[in-house]
């Protein structure tokens, strides 16, 4: 699908907007892409955020699929809004183990106040296919009036 961002700054809020969120600076996640309804961050599989089983963790992996749906949705918002996961479901499909994983969001409707988005997780070992470990579909509201800054 192709968008139209209502901010032609958009890629520029979404990396500012990124830069302020310290669950994702705690994870050790990077955002990789920003384009129209689609973002990707990445994130390094390490000890900290694994389960008792050195897998990732679901609700790190979680929280890094919810940002990825979120900014996606936010790129294409206008300038004084601001993003809010309303819901989500996940789908694990395979152990998360990385060394590195790459969380996509990409818009599929996008609307005045909700839009609707999917996300994918996939472990990246450097050398061969990714493989797909989780799926989410979220709902993501415009908060308008709101502008995405902290004061």
């Amino acid at each position: 699908m192709s968008f139209v961002p209502a901010d032609p700054g958009y890629a520029q809020r979404v990396r500012e907007s990124f830069a302020r969120q310290g669950a994702m600076r705690t994870l050790g996640a990077s955002l990789d892409v920003v384009s129209p309804g689609h973002v990707v961050i990445v994130l390094r599989h390490k000890a900290e955020l694994s389960q008792q089983h050195g897998f990732m963790h679901a609700g790190m992996l979680t929280a890094a699929l919810d940002s990825a749906c979120g900014f996606a949705a936010f790129s294409l918002m206008p300038a004084d809004a601001s993003v809010l996961s309303v819901e989500f479901k996940v789908n694990l499909l395979a152990p998360a183990q990385g060394p590195w994983l790459r969380c996509e969001g990409r818009v599929i409707k996008a609307g005045r106040t909700i839009s609707v988005v999917e996300g994918r997780a996939l472990q990246h070992d450097g050398g061969g296919p990714e493989r797909l470990v989780a799926t989410m579909t979220a709902t993501m509201m415009t908060v308008q009036g709101r502008p995405d800054v902290r004061g």
